[in-house]
Formats: structure tokens, sequence, C-alpha cells
């Protein structure tokens, strides 16, 4: 049994949305995977089937699962090893969430690039009556390509979208002719990230806590204040508390509450949740297994507050 960390290419999307083709294109480039041994592992079956004759003086083993219950650390381990991979290539069952491989995959499989692709047309619908599984594969992507796309689709929303979640992401348009355009629409953050002490304002939150999600280490060793609920969890030491607000991404069926861990060295005694505003300091712990980097919060002051004039955040 192979200990070797093996690189993982994650594609994530919804049924249709073009990912087969995608990674079709990407084994058949050059310059990929040459003379590697490489490993298909596909968790849905779409209406686009490989071609495999386009894979031609390249080592593939295609694998499927059917059910999430095939999603086991020791299983997907003994495929890897019978076929010595080098590199692993996931097409990820849309409707799946991602815990449920994140936290099934054997400790050597390493996830390198997580690409999420949509199509253009459909993504609103799909925020619409699926927002949670949408949030959370577009959360931890590198790259989000929207394909199909034409040029009477509204591209401010579709940024929108995507910004609303994931604010480190490259995103791309794929037009009909195959061109490739990058999303050049800036969005800066409404605070100064170069100071030492930076103010989260109540309307800020929800961009904060997902830019903050997505780059804990430019945080580092910096000091916030923001209004937020605190509350203790069974799970938590007694000094240790969840700092945070709900977030509505698109609708109330897809609010969450968004939390910190936070440290505080003084006895604090809260029942249920309350409004607080909080000064800590920010470190950034690295999760090895996920491969992200997490905020970590030292409570410095708080004291009781009333709740914000919209006790929900959001990105608008």
């Amino acid at each position: 049994m192979s200990d070797k960390a093996i690189p993982v290419y994650l594609f994530l999307g919804f049924l249709e949305a073009g990912k087969t083709r995608f990674i079709q294109e990407t084994i058949s480039n050059k310059r990929f995977g040459l003379n590697e041994n490489i490993l298909l592992v596909m968790c849905e079956e779409g209406i686009d089937e490989y071609d495999l004759s386009q894979f031609s003086g390249k080592s593939i083993k295609l694998h499927a699962i059917e059910d999430k219950s095939e999603l086991d650390a020791d299983l997907l381990l003994k495929v890897s090893d019978e076929c010595d991979a080098d590199k692993i290539l996931i097409e990820f069952n849309g409707m799946w969430h991602l815990t449920d491989l994140l936290l099934n995959k054997p400790c050597s499989w390493k996830i390198f690039q997580t690409v999420f692709i949509a199509e253009a047309s459909t993504i609103q619908m799909y925020m619409q009556n699926f927002g949670s599984l949408v949030v959370d594969k577009v959360n931890v992507s590198d790259v989000v390509i929207f394909n199909r796309y034409a040029k009477r689709a509204d591209v401010n929303e579709l940024h929108r979208i995507i910004r609303a979640i994931n604010r480190r992401s490259e995103i791309y348009y794929e037009a009909d002719n195959g061109m490739m355009i990058a999303d050049d629409i800036e969005d800066p953050l409404p605070y100064d990230i170069n100071l030492s002490f930076i103010l989260i304002k109540d309307n800020d939150y929800a961009i904060w806590y997902s830019d903050i999600m997505n780059d804990a280490k430019k945080y580092s060793g910096k000091t916030v204040k923001f209004k937020a609920l605190i509350t203790s969890r069974p799970e938590l030491p007694s000094n240790v508390f969840a700092v945070g607000r709900y977030i509505m991404t698109c609708c109330e069926a897809d609010m969450e509450f968004c939390w910190f861990v936070a440290l505080y060295n003084k006895y604090y005694f809260v029942k249920g949740e309350q409004w607080v505003t909080v000064t800590a300091e920010i470190t950034a712990q690295h999760h090895e297994t996920e491969n992200i980097d997490i905020p970590l919060l030292k409570i410095v002051d708080l004291y009781e507050s009333e709740p914000p004039e919209r006790p929900i955040a959001t990105f608008l």
C-alpha cells in the first residue's frame, strides 16, 4: 500500500454543466499527465461519455462510483494503488455535499485544484432551488467556469453570484467558439485590509467572512472589531466560544450560522445566543486534511450590544 501524496483535481458542477467535456479536454492536452498513471473517478453519469480514443498514449483507469457509500477511504485507496496513480481526477456528483468526499478520501489524496463548471443560463435556477449545494462547491473552488455563455448573459449577475460566496476564485466565461474570457470586474473590500486594526461594519460582515475564510493568512496578526452573536457549543472547551452571524446567501432556506472559533481567557457565561461587540486578534491555522487555512480568534475585549439594524447578514 503506497503512502505517496497524490494530487487530486476536483471537478464540480451539476448534471449537464459540461464537466465531462472539460475533463476530456484536460486529459487530452498533450502536456497533462505525460508518462503518468491517471485515475479518473466518475461520481455521476451524464449525457456525454468519455472518448477513450482521445487518450491514446496515456495510462488512464476509469472508476465509477454510483452511491455515496462507495466514498470510503480504504476502497478508494485500493483503487488508486491498483493503478499506481500519479494523478487523480474526480468528476463529482453535483447533488452530493463535498464533506461526503473530504471526510472519506484517503489521507494521501491531496486536493491540488478545484474547478466549478456551470452553465451560464441555469446557475440562477440552481441558486434558487439548490442554493446550499452551490455554496458548498463554489466556496472551495479555485476556478469557476461559466460555459455556454452568450453575450446577452448578464456578466455582472454571474459575477455577483460567485463573489457572494468566494472572493478568491478566478472566473472565466467560455464563449460558443471555445474562447475563454477572463472576468476582470474589480471587487474592492469595504475596509482597508492594510490596516493592523480593522473595524468591520455591520453591513460588511458577510463580505468579510467570505474573504477571511478564503484567505485567512492575509488577516493573520491583525486585530478586528465587529458585532456578532456569541454562544457556547458542547464540542468546545468552556473558554472557547462560537462567534458569528447568520448569513443569507440567496433566500431564507439557505441561511446559515457562519462563525469563528474564539478563545477568551476570561470567565464569560452565555446562555443561548447573545449579541456582543468583539475585539479580537486573528491567527491562521493550517488544516492539513483539507489543505486550507482557518482563522482563529483570540478575544481581547467584548461587551453586550444591541442587534444590528439588519440582524441577518447578506452580501447585498
